[in-house]
């Protein structure tokens, strides 16, 4: 059969007179797709004779033409971005986790290179921590200062990480260095320890527990001192602070006597930290001015002798201030040997804490050093408050709160008095009464006479006082503290004779700071303020100032709070006293990262 070929229709025909470029579906040549398309696949002789250049040129135009399939090729930028993002991201990381593990080991080997107790050098200790962390190959070096407080290194480290896939960018390593330096530095300390030591501290084993954690902190902070840096004073106090005859000899104090060893401080010696050994200030008179006795208008003996107890500066040498001390059994000794008695003046315990942190104080720091009393180690202190190489340490401890103080009246202390003792048990004073011949008022017979009271001749049905003849027996202040209560005086010597009330007889004698109420609380705003005026004082300074309420009523705990600095001040019952005192002894610590 002869061979049948499909003739071209005739819309291919009219479509092929047009330019090929302009008509949809045309092939290059002008003849039509459709049937080329069936003629592709025929053994035709003009399929044959299609040249296979062209064929291939009209097989990149379909590619060309064709858009299934386009994604692929943002899915391969996509995923290329996100191959090299990760890959930096994974560089980064392990640069980073080796540069910290060797900034950490260059940190550590730093801290323990620069003990001041490290027997190796700061070479062999850096050398042999980079060993024991395998990292050699980080250590470029160590520089050290080193002097006789102090102890100072710096640890050179260089990291260097390989780059897995940055490297495609031409960024081979990352690199980077690190110095890491501490410092030891025995600093001079000078610490003060103002504890209280009022009656109510003879309670409930907390004196017990104060000595126990007040020794442990002397230990410990003297046993690590190298070199007498460290020097500690105590200032135990009550209702009065007990100086001793030794530091009392220091200071220009008038009203002398041998009976006890307090001063009282001038109120203006309160507004300032400067406390100057010429400045004049009373010796406490040791007289019972709180004790009540017999308050009626009429004779009585009865309490007329003073109470011991209520002595404001009793009379206990083992409360004596301790001045700059590094001698751990000396202090040992004297911390165990506090006695709890008395009321509670914080702020005069205070006063003298601050005076042995003072500059002021180094003249009599200097005296007691040529006297022996204090080691030769700690002359030129106190320090200025200035000085980088000193630390200034006061601990301010306390189980209650301010009770007002008391003190005999100026021109009661000492000297000749106008009372007069017979040896029977009699007194008699003498009072000025202008223009009358009987002076001498004698309170057992609630009459005046013309001398002083020498005692009596009886007869049969009367008795006549006897004139005293010669100097008689008159009494100096202090004798007459010695044997009376100021209230008893002020009843029976001066209400009684005078005729004023009892308060003006008492207020005469004594001057009390503040108001004791039974009910309370007590008026003591005054002795509050100077403890805040002092405390901020201290602070201005840079004086690291603690505080320890040990089981202290609301009141006391409030003034120590605010005395100190944030973070400074421990509220603490039973035996978190030893542990109030361990973290006092570890912020005095000087070892510090300091880079």
């Amino acid at each position: 059969m002869p061979e049948l070929t499909k003739k071209p229709s005739n819309l291919c025909h009219s479509l092929a007179r047009q330019p090929p470029q302009s008509v949809p579906g045309l092939c290059g040549d002008g003849s039509c797709c459709e049937e080329r398309r069936s003629m592709r696949g025929s053994h035709s002789p003009l399929a044959k004779r299609i040249p296979a250049r062209l064929r291939l040129t009209r097989a990149l135009l379909r590619f060309h033409r064709d858009e299934s399939g386009a994604m692929i090729y943002l899915a391969l930028v996509v995923v290329l971005i996100m191959l090299f993002i990760g890959g930096t991201a994974v560089d980064l990381m392990r640069y980073e986790a080796q540069r910290t593990r060797i900034m950490s080991a260059a940190d550590s080997a730093a801290l323990a290179a620069a003990s001041m107790r490290q027997v190796a050098t700061p070479e062999e200790v850096v050398q042999n921590w980079f060993e024991a962390k395998n990292l050699s190959h980080a250590l470029v070096g160590v520089q050290q200062d080193i002097g006789l407080n102090y102890r100072d290194v710096q640890v050179q480290t260089r990291a260097v990480s390989r780059n897995f896939f940055m490297h495609l960018l031409g960024i081979d390593e990352l690199r980077s260095t690190h110095a890491g330096r501490a410092e030891e530095r025995r600093t001079n300390v000078e610490i003060v320890l103002v504890l209280d030591l009022s009656g109510s501290m003879d309670s409930n084993l907390k004196l017990t527990r104060l000595k126990a954690a007040a020794v442990e902190f002397v230990e410990n902070m003297l046993g690590e001192d190298q070199g007498d840096k460290v020097s500690i004073s105590v200032v135990p106090y009550n209702g009065q602070v007990y100086i001793g005859p030794t530091l009392m000899a220091q200071y220009h104090i008038t009203d002398r006597h041998d009976r006890s060893y307090c001063v009282d401080l001038p109120p203006t010696s309160y507004s300032r930290l400067a406390f100057s050994p010429t400045t004049p200030m009373p010796q406490h008179a040791a007289a019972d001015t709180y004790n009540s006795s017999d308050t009626g208008s009429g004779w009585s003996r009865n309490n007329m002798a003073p109470g011991t107890s209520n002595i404001w500066c009793p009379n206990i040498p083992a409360n004596t201030v301790r001045v700059l001390s590094n001698n751990i059994v000396q202090l040992r000794q004297q911390i165990n040997a506090l006695q709890a008695v008395g009321a509670t003046s914080i702020d005069a315990g205070l006063r003298w804490g601050a005076a042995l942190l003072d500059p002021s104080t180094r003249p009599v720091v200097s005296n007691l050093i040529r006297q022996g009393q204090i080691s030769e180690a700690f002359e030129g202190r106190p320090s200025a408050y200035n000085d980088r190489e000193t630390l200034k340490v006061l601990v301010l401890m306390t189980d209650g709160e301010h009770w007002p103080n008391e003190h005999v009246q100026d021109g009661y202390r000492s000297g000749p008095s106008p009372i007069y003792r017979h040896s029977d048990g009699n007194y008699s004073i003498f009072h000025d009464r202008r223009g009358e011949t009987r002076n001498y008022y004698v309170p057992h017979k609630s009459a005046w006479y013309p001398h002083r009271w020498a005692g009596e001749t009886c007869g049969r049905t009367s008795c006549t006082a006897t004139v005293p003849s010669g100097s008689g027996t008159p009494l100096d202040w202090q004798e007459v503290w010695q044997d009376l209560r100021v209230q008893w005086v002020a009843n029976q010597l001066y209400r009684r004779p005078l005729g004023i009330t009892l308060d003006a007889a008492i207020s005469r004698l004594r001057n009390r700071e503040g108001t004791v109420n039974s009910s309370g609380p007590h008026g003591v705003a005054l002795m509050d303020g100077r403890l805040n005026t002092l405390c901020s004082l201290l602070k201005a300074q840079n004086v690291a100032v603690f505080g320890i309420a040990f089981e202290a009523p609301a009141g006391g705990a409030n003034v120590i709070r605010n005395c100190v600095s944030p973070g400074r001040f421990y509220d603490v019952q039973g035996l978190d006293l030893r542990e109030a005192f361990r973290s006092i002894r570890a912020q005095t610590q000087t070892l510090r990262l300091t880079q």
